[in-house]
């Protein structure tokens, strides 16, 4: 079910739920953001105002444009980076207390659907620091704030891959799915922007999702 966290006359901010995709594109299904905003928003703008994307397997803060001048706004922040987006997610490994990743993203030659660090891909830029660090059967996990400087597709995924620290839950990309949780330990948990027409910073939080809080209460905090 889609909750919606904020809305004014330019805006709105949606907590998305894991399992449904954002936009149409290349998708059947009438599970979709863009689908529930046609629906209850109308707002008449393609993919229903919606101005950025999440996974289909990860929940969180989405921001949907209520009309034109506010979506090319809202999209010429991303452009610029304007836009700060965070991150939560459990990853297997005892990290570092903070970090930041620069590896380039390509779509995988030999994966359809998956994409990799690759010296040919585009600049790629992630910054993680520890919240909190647990234990299960041995191993060690590192709950982690992670900010994107960038906004390559699977970025976060594919970067803690790449370093030997899968998410736990993202099967395509190495993690294990601990307990049965079903989906990527992610959510995008917080979203900092200039509101278009109010022109004054913003910021928007999130509790963490109920299944995710929950896988949590299985491991032994440390």
């Amino acid at each position: 079910m889609v909750k919606i966290v904020f809305k004014d006359d330019c805006l709105v901010v949606v907590d998305k739920p894991a399992g449904m995709v954002t936009t149409n594109e290349g998708n059947v299904s009438e599970n979709t953001l863009e689908n529930w905003s046609e629906e209850n928003l109308k707002t008449g703008l393609s993919r229903g105002g919606i101005v950025h994307r999440l996974d289909k397997g990860t929940s969180g803060l989405v921001i949907i444009a209520k009309n034109t001048n506010c979506m090319e706004n809202l999209q010429n922040q991303f452009k610029k980076r304007i836009v700060k987006k965070f991150y939560v997610a459990l990853l297997g490994g005892d990290l570092p207390f903070e970090g930041e990743v620069l590896a380039p993203i390509k779509r995988s030659k030999y994966v359809f659907g998956k994409w990799g660090v690759d010296p040919d891909g585009k600049s790629a830029r992630t910054l993680f620091k520890v919240l909190d660090k647990y234990k299960n059967d041995g191993k060690i996990y590192s709950l982690v704030e992670i900010e994107l400087k960038t906004g390559r597709t699977h970025q976060i995924r594919v970067h803690f891959n790449y370093l030997g620290w899968p998410l736990v839950g993202d099967k395509t990309y190495g993690g294990k799915d601990n307990f049965g949780l079903g989906r990527p330990f992610l959510e995008a948990k917080r979203l900092k922007f200039i509101h278009p027409k109010k022109m004054e910073p913003v910021e928007f939080n999130k509790e963490l999702s109920m299944d995710l809080r929950d896988h949590l209460k299985l491991y032994e905090k440390i």
